[in-house]
């Protein structure tokens, strides 16, 4: 099972201007490696054929006729491929010469596509020879004893994926032929072109693919005329790029002298996901569907088994290129920053509180507040951090607390919370050797009640530190950490907070307070709410408990963003973590995920207010409604029918 992944070809072989025999048979020698290589769907350069520059050969009978032959034999040499070849030609329609994109699947002609826009500037003069899609007054062309359907209103149906056809200019049109294609159905977007090189367009041509694949949130695969084209007014370097959802995915060598094929693996099923939420989407085709009807060609292509070659990013919340990720880390801190001084501004209010308790939700916490109130010319005194000390609190991050305020300079309080739990456990007759959930909550509910009542004190706002991975797994408690006056850090992951309070420590901070936010980036994540170990250190560690957070925030990602099936999910995290967990322990906390997502749900229902930061959140006043009874039957049966 391949999980909505297809393996598409962007190929540019050798031509010979006019040489149709040769050319069609780099075509087929091409078509024939790519279908050994997995790949669904071929799409070959603009007029590849005939070759782009014949010129005024194309108003010659033996080069029309010829290209006819050569169709011909692509379709005879081809038709025990499993493999949709898409291949430039010129086709002579009702005494006009069309530009066209030939679909041909297993020896047949499925449908041909006109090009629409034609140039007829500087050194392009298409319109000299061709006639645009707008002039054709047939739906169907009889080729080869067959009545094939023509226009521009076709879309290609497999069982995998629908596709739709681009020629060259038609990309570089305020709306492309693709857009409306998109808006009705076609997933993959196959543009046969012979785009010249000039300084600097190569980067142009890049981002029109990249940003028209976002624009119809769909794959795009584009493939450009290249080595053999004739030279003398131009060159033509056969760029080939593929496309998903504005990311390339694969990109090919330019200016090169042999036969060159890219491949990548679109995922499909994400497109369609992607197209089910955004309700935009949606609308226009609503608005457009009394001007334009398609017709929608069947293929009845066999799936393709493949090994997906893909990268698939472990960490999705954090970018892997560095200088993406100063520049993301950047962002996200500032849009933090810019959500609490927006609330401080609006209540006048100039004193906050928050819990500092050495670890890595309210370090991050903390400098968000740091920089808000450098932003917004307070005094950092104004900030009160209260450190409180229980039955499980090292010396590691207690010291870490204590140095951490005192080298921002902040207002540092410390409030043991030992006397007024022990109290606690005598009013409510609880054991205090007995470290169950009534011990842990209990602390945390006293620390939430100190907050709110030294910020009541000292007319302040409580600043909550929980982040959105702990969201997810309800791993807070109600009432609790789980609650505040404004959260900062309810749209960062934990992957994301650990890399954010790194980034910060090194581009933002002195010496002593970097030295200290080291440290705590790399203390073992813990609520600290059972006792030390013999030696003092952490005995609690979150991930021992609940599992690896970076692959919980793997998990949500794929959930919450892209609407995967459990299934897909554990496919999708193989080929990410294969080399550090093996696929009992990922099935294991796949299955810890969803028991806990759903049955915390109510937890996430009443969250404070906090700033989104990313396409991934829990807030239940937009970002995520899911009723807090919700069953996850369906989502742990998938799960307990997968076979390792």
């Amino acid at each position: 099972m391949n999980y909505g992944f297809v393996r598409v070809a962007a190929a540019t072989p050798s031509v010979k201007v006019a040489d149709c025999d040769y050319n069609a048979r780099q075509i087929i020698d091409m078509a024939t490696r790519a279908d050994k290589q997995g790949v669904s769907a071929a799409v070959f350069p603009e007029m590849g054929i005939t070759s782009y520059t014949a010129n005024d050969l194309f108003n010659q009978r033996p080069l029309i006729d010829g290209a006819l032959a050569a169709l011909k034999q692509i379709c005879e040499e081809t038709k025990n491929l499993n493999i949709i070849i898409v291949a430039g030609s010129p086709i002579e329609i009702a005494n006009r010469l069309y530009n066209t994109g030939v679909v041909i699947y297993r020896g047949e002609i499925r449908g041909i596509v006109p090009k629409t826009f034609l140039p007829n500037y500087n050194e392009f003069y298409d319109k000299r020879w061709f006639a645009s899609s707008a002039e054709l007054s047939r739906k169907s062309v009889e080729i080869f004893g067959k009545e094939i359907p023509v226009g521009i209103d076709l879309i290609f149906e497999t069982p995998e994926f629908n596709f739709a056809l681009d020629i060259c200019e038609d990309l570089w049109t305020p709306i492309p032929p693709s857009s409306y294609a998109s808006l009705f159905g076609a997933d993959i977007i196959f543009n046969l072109s012979a785009s010249n090189e000039t300084a600097g367009k190569h980067l142009y041509r890049k981002s029109l693919v990249s940003q028209q694949s976002a624009r119809c949130i769909a794959g795009y695969v584009y493939a450009a005329a290249g080595n053999g084209e004739s030279t003398t007014d131009v060159v033509f370097g056969g760029s080939s790029l593929i496309a998903e959802n504005g990311a390339i995915l694969s990109e090919g060598e330019r200016f090169s002298f042999e036969n060159r094929m890219i491949t990548a693996d679109i995922d499909v099923d994400r497109l369609r996901n992607d197209r089910l939420k955004n309700k935009s989407f949606s609308l226009s085709e609503y608005h457009l569907q009394e001007k334009n009807s398609y017709r929608y060609i069947r293929i009845e292509q066999p799936e393709k088994k493949i090994e997906l070659n893909r990268y698939i990013n472990p960490t999705p919340f954090v970018p892997t290129e560095d200088a993406l990720l100063n520049e993301r880390c950047e962002e996200i801190f500032a849009i933090q920053i810019g959500g609490l001084a927006k609330r401080l501004l609006h209540t006048s209010i100039q004193k906050a509180v928050v819990g500092v308790s050495g670890g890595l939700d309210s370090t991050l916490a903390l400098l968000v507040m740091v920089k808000a109130y450098d932003k917004l010319g307070i005094s950092r005194e104004n900030i009160i951090g209260i450190t409180m000390p229980g039955f499980g609190t090292t010396d590691r991050t207690y010291g870490n607390a204590i140095q951490l305020m005192k080298s921002l300079g902040i207002t540092s309080v410390e409030i043991s919370i030992v006397d007024a739990v022990n109290q606690h456990f005598k009013d409510i007759d609880q054991d205090a050797n007995r470290h169950d959930i009534t011990y842990e909550n209990s602390q945390a509910r006293e620390r939430t009640q100190i907050l709110m009542d030294y910020a009541n004190k000292v007319n302040g706002l409580v600043i909550g530190t929980g982040d959105l991975s702990e969201l997810a797994l309800g791993w807070c408690t109600y009432n609790g950490d789980h609650m505040s006056m404004y959260a900062v850090n309810t749209g960062i992951p934990k992957t994301l907070v650990r890399t954010l309070v790194k980034w910060v420590a090194d581009t933002q901070m002195d010496e002593q307070s970097k030295t200290i936010l080291h440290d705590v980036v790399d203390t073992p994540v813990s609520p600290e709410l059972l006792p030390a170990d013999e030696n003092g250190e952490i005995a609690q560690k979150t991930e021992d408990v609940v599992g690896p957070y970076v692959l919980h925030d793997f998990f949500l990602y794929n959930v919450l963003r892209c609407g995967f099936s459990p299934a897909k999910i554990f496919f999708l995290a193989q080929h990410a973590f294969g080399n550090e967990y093996d696929k009992e322990t990922i099935l294991k906390w796949l299955k810890a995920f969803f028991r806990r997502f759903f049955s915390q749900q109510f937890k996430r229902s009443c969250l404070p207010d906090g700033p989104k930061v990313g396409s991934v959140n829990l807030s239940p006043r937009g970002d995520w409604r899911m009723v807090s009874d919700a069953s996850a039957a369906l989502w742990m049966k998938e799960l307990d029918n997968i076979r390792i």
